[in-house]
């Protein structure tokens, strides 16, 4: 019996010949299929914890939308598109205008998410909110188990169980379950920081590029980039041909927004369109004061001599509660032993700074989400049963703003 001759780069499967030797036979697809499929199951089982978890919390906010639904008059589809969702969808379907109104218009928001929602909608042929829909998910998921993967690295196994369990159930991943493009951002995020710890610059580069064209959140990842390639040629020299390799992560991190601009400059004549659209509809501005504005705000709404609950703005209290997360967090992560790596604690500070100086977007929990590791730290450093409590404590915050947020104007993601 002799063995059948190759052809091309087609697969062959070993078959013992009667002599007692192994010839190779070409391999059917069926045995390709099972192999993909044993391949998928036992990274599946790898992952069972991160999996389990993240779509424990994705049943548990669905749950949450289909009692909100019959309660508020609410629509589920209209429950998961609410806030951003709603000019997610539009730019998806109508593009951009050619000039900047002094209005909201979708020219407060970056590209590339409704880019993806307009792929996906058209190979699945679904609407655009459920495309966004798939693609926060599964983003979710991929961001979830990178998440875990970082955690591991960083302090260990078992912290990092109860790093992604925080993760899933804490409040601003609820972005994860609506039009939002948090699924698209900390992926990306998360995936540079895992390719800048690993010195692949171009990879790191790539996925900092696609983050930028995201949000204007990721401009932080452009500072993580600079900060592993300042250390790189710092550890090896200027004369080291692999450390100056390592300029290749920040060239390429500011491609997006780049981009973006130079879209913008030719289609309504300024590249700073995207700002003065967040500035005039949504009055966004940088103030290093903004958070004792919001106090000095809230202490008004709050006072006795005219209170009224129907006039506290639970933005703010939610922003105020998310800058002392973010200060414990950011000094936890500082701490040794077991401090995280500088790239990654430069975009935690990064996401950060954007936040507390925001006048219209503190840091409420979505940005903290944005800056996980400040969430990944409190997993880390709670253990037993105060880290219980800790979980529980946030799933009860997912369920009530969750259930605030999918309906009416009153708390933002």
């Amino acid at each position: 019996m002799e063995t059948a001759p190759a052809r091309g780069r087609q697969r062959l499967a070993p078959v013992t010949r009667l002599d007692g030797d192994v010839a190779r036979i070409p391999a059917r697809p069926a045995h390709l299929a099972r192999d993909a499929a044993r391949r998928a199951l036992d990274a599946a089982l790898a992952h069972r914890w991160a999996i389990g978890s993240y779509v424990g919390s994705r049943l548990l906010l669905l749950l949450v939308a289909l009692a909100d639904s019959p309660l508020q008059h609410r629509t589920l589809s209209s429950e998961l598109t609410n806030w951003d969702g709603f000019w997610y969808t539009n730019l998806a379907s109508r593009g951009y205008p050619t000039h900047v109104l002094h209005i909201q218009t979708t020219l407060g928001f970056f590209p590339l998410y409704p880019m993806v929602m307009w792929l996906v909608a058209h190979v699945l042929s679904c609407s655009y909110s459920v495309a966004g829909l798939v693609v926060a998910g599964v983003g979710g998921l991929v961001a979830t188990l990178l998440v875990e993967r970082l955690s591991t690295r960083w302090w260990g196994e078992r912290s990092a169980r109860r790093a992604v369990l925080l993760f899933c159930v804490f409040p601003g991943s609820v972005v994860f379950s609506m039009d939002y493009s948090e699924g698209v951002l900390i992926p990306l995020a998360a995936g540079c920081l895992l390719a800048l710890h690993d010195r692949r610059w171009l990879r790191a580069g790539a996925l900092a590029g696609l983050a930028t064209a995201v949000g204007p959140d990721a401009l932080a990842i452009v500072l993580a980039c600079a900060v592993a390639a300042l250390l790189e040629l710092r550890a090896h020299g200027w004369r080291s041909a692999a450390a100056r390799r390592s300029l290749v992560a920040p060239l390429l991190a500011p491609a997006g927004i780049v981009a973006f601009g130079a879209f913008l400059w030719a289609r309504t004549g300024t590249p700073l369109a995207t700002f003065e659209a967040q500035r005039y509809g949504w009055g966004e501005r940088t103030d290093p004061l903004a958070l004792v504005h919001q106090a000095r705000t809230l202490a008004g709404e709050i006072s006795f001599s005219r209170f009224d609950y129907h006039l506290v703005n639970l933005n703010i209290i939610a922003g105020l509660a998310g800058a002392v997360v973010l200060v414990v967090g950011v000094a936890l992560l500082a701490r040794r032993p077991n401090r995280i790596p500088p790239e990654a604690l430069a975009w935690t500070l990064g996401v950060g700074l954007l936040a507390v100086t925001s006048e219209y977007t503190p840091p409420n929990p979505r940005l903290l989400l944005t800056a996980f590791p400040v969430v990944l730290v409190l997993a880390h450093r709670v253990r037993g049963r105060p880290f219980r409590w800790l979980a529980g404590a946030s799933t009860a915050l997912l369920v009530v703003m969750s259930a605030i947020t999918y309906v009416g104007i009153a708390l933002r993601p």
